[in-house]
């Protein structure tokens, strides 16, 4: 539920596109093409969902010493990006090219691992693809429209019979607090993201998991 308030957030600071996107489908050739990339970047997520959830669920998930790990590795990763990325050709999420867009998808699906960032994941993906940061973050955003909507419906129709009105309060807040989160840091973020880049996200987690390590060993 708080993913789907995340979700509303960015479908409403993005609501110009979308309606743009979704009125040029029957006429307009670059907004067939930006939704067809949409779609085959969103499958390879839901394969890896519906081929690997409950193990990882049933198995990764109960393990801190993987997140721990995945936090390590993905800031490592990140650091190691920034430094020594190739020059981007695309700098705006409009003239990205189809093929990578759906390649975008592939990295996203390793965030079913516990403890990768979905996002920064496919962020990292892109910019090893010659995509800007900036253009990379933005296109994540659309991605994360149908694939977190999936992942919600999914784990809704698991949990349906354990849902009451006692909880209903407590959904409400967490959905309103996603909502208000989210609207609030997505632009600001991604004036961050052009300025800065993602070094300082890097060693966040990078320091967040070895805490968590040190917890487990002691």
């Amino acid at each position: 539920m708080i993913q789907l308030g995340s979700i509303f957030a960015v479908m409403w600071l993005y609501r110009a596109k979308i309606a743009a996107v979704v009125a040029g489908l029957p006429s307009n050739p670059a907004a067939r093409r930006f939704a067809v990339m949409l779609v085959l970047a969103t499958m390879p997520a839901l394969v890896a969902g519906a081929l690997f959830s409950k193990f990882v669920k049933s198995i990764l998930y109960g393990s801190l010493a993987v997140i721990a790990v995945s936090f390590i590795l993905g800031g490592v990763v990140i650091l190691l990006v920034e430094r020594f990325r190739p020059k981007p050709d695309v700098f705006d999420v409009d003239a990205l090219p189809v093929a990578r867009g759906a390649a975008m998808g592939l990295w996203q699906a390793l965030a079913l691992i516990p403890g990768v960032s979905r996002s920064g994941a496919t962020i990292v993906g892109a910019m090893l693809m010659r995509v800007d940061r900036a253009a990379a973050a933005e296109f994540s955003f659309f991605l994360a429209m149908p694939t977190m909507a999936a992942a919600f419906l999914h784990d809704l129709l698991e949990v349906r019979h354990e849902l009451g009105s006692a909880r209903g309060l407590e959904i409400a807040v967490g959905f309103l607090m996603s909502f208000l989160a989210a609207a609030a840091i997505v632009r600001p973020f991604l004036n961050y993201v052009r300025r800065s880049g993602f070094a300082p996200f890097a060693w966040y987690r990078i320091t967040l998991g070895a805490a968590l390590l040190a917890a487990l060993i002691w």
